[in-house]
């Protein structure tokens, strides 16, 4: 016996210490409203789209110009001098010209541009809508990853326990051999669990911590069921039409609607009108300077108007398609949400249950076993089934709050 025990708290105290550092970390975190905006803050995405709403708000500012475009400067020079007479016949000549709007052109330029900045801002709530979901996904990993560590250890105490009383049994001739082989190799088993629990624990915070910017872990046990009856829209419709995805798609549409009268109004190239000024000098000439208007009206074509009204049906087109699946993807989503709550909070109740009578049961048959009344693999049976109940246990009462907030989220709240 004094051979066996020093391996046992060897293998105990190497397990117990990377489990000692993973608890000191799991003391209760920051809400999950919080976390979100730890991770809102860093967000790479959120930078992206924010200065494309800068950009689209700036089109819309330029569209209110009075004309289409930047003014055009042109000159021109000529003399006699290469023709080899040098009689002194000089032109100068130069003006300035600037593109018009045709009619109601600047207004739809103006209304893209607006459309498009509002297409951005719903943009925005949808990636944070993601972002929020993302967080709650790596949340939930990383709290059922360090349950099953508290699991995997508890039932390595259990196993480490009973090899020990194996053991003593054993060397007191009360006890087969091979009975204590097999507590050894159950402790064995539990031992490698626990490795295999503090990998997954520390690979799912590492990941938190990524998408954080902080090693925290939120705490998701405040939230639950009572939560959800307080959310602002209760009726399936009305999370549908808040849902950011729908309201992204419709302003896509209507940025596609604005480009397509904007293609209407544009049927021909923006006419061109400006000043110019001459300056001659001529041997005998009586006038040497002159002052006129210039202007540049390119006729509609066919050949130029076909593709951009083509490109501008085919934008609204697909954005007219792609809200309707947007509309579809989300009620099946709402539904998906709904009855994943509903499933949720039934496993919940039943795996509590469970593991209140499993872990009952384990603590029998180890008596059992303790005063000769049954066998050792019937007692290790037990204490595996127990901790695989519990684990069950735990990890549906992380769902359940999974499910509370993730129903809170359809209905736009950040819980």
């Amino acid at each position: 016996m004094n051979r066996a025990i020093p391996p046992i708290v060897s293998i105990a105290m190497a397990c117990a210490l990377p489990w000692m550092a993973l608890a000191q970390d799991a003391r209760p975190g920051p809400s999950f409203h919080e976390a979100v905006g730890m991770a809102w803050a860093i967000d790479p995405v959120r930078t992206e789209l924010q200065v494309g709403h800068h950009s689209a708000r700036a089109r819309a500012s330029a569209a209110g110009s009075w004309f289409a475009g930047g003014p055009t400067l042109s000159g021109e020079y000529m003399d006699d001098h290469m023709l080899g007479s040098n009689e002194g016949y000089t032109t100068y000549q130069g003006g300035v010209s600037v593109p018009l709007w045709l009619p109601g052109q600047g207004s739809a330029t103006k209304q893209v541009a607006s459309a498009e900045a509002a297409s951005i801002d719903e943009q925005l709530n949808v990636e944070h809508m993601a972002l929020s979901i993302r967080v709650l996904d790596a949340a939930a990993a990383a709290l059922i990853a360090r349950t099953r560590m508290d699991v995997a250890h508890a039932l390595y105490d259990a196993t480490a326990r009973m090899a020990g009383n194996a053991t003593h049994a054993v060397h007191g001739g009360e006890l087969a051999s091979v009975d204590g082989q097999m507590a050894q190799a159950a402790m064995e088993n539990a031992h490698n669990e626990l490795a295999l629990a503090q990998e997954e624990a520390q690979n799912a915070t590492t990941a938190l911590e990524v998408l954080l910017g902080r090693p925290v872990v939120p705490d998701l046990s405040r939230y639950g069921g009572g939560d959800v009856t307080q959310a602002r829209f209760v009726s399936p419709r009305d999370m549908e039409d808040n849902d950011p995805r729908i309201k992204v798609a419709h302003r896509n549409v209507e940025a596609a609607e604005a480009n397509m009268k904007l293609a209407r109004r544009s049927f021909m190239p923006n006419p061109e009108i400006g000043v110019d000024a001459i300056h001659e000098k001529q041997y005998g000439s009586p006038w040497d300077d002159r002052v006129g208007v210039n202007f540049s009206i390119p006729l509609p074509s066919e050949v130029r108007n076909t593709p951009i009204m083509s490109e501008a049906r085919n934008r609204l087109a697909t954005a007219t398609s792609q809200e309707t699946q947007a509309r579809r993807m989300v009620h099946l989503e709402m539904m998906r949400v709904r009855e994943r709550l509903i499933a949720a909070t039934t496993a919940r109740q039943a795996t509590r249950s469970a593991a209140e009578n499993m872990e009952k049961r384990a603590q029998a048959q180890e008596r059992a076993w303790r005063v000769g009344e049954g066998s050792v693999d019937t007692a290790l049976a037990a204490r595996q089934a127990a901790a695989n109940t519990r684990l069950a246990s735990a990890r549906a009462e992380v769902e359940w709050h999974v499910a509370s907030i993730r129903m809170l989220i359809a209905t736009g709240v950040v819980p």
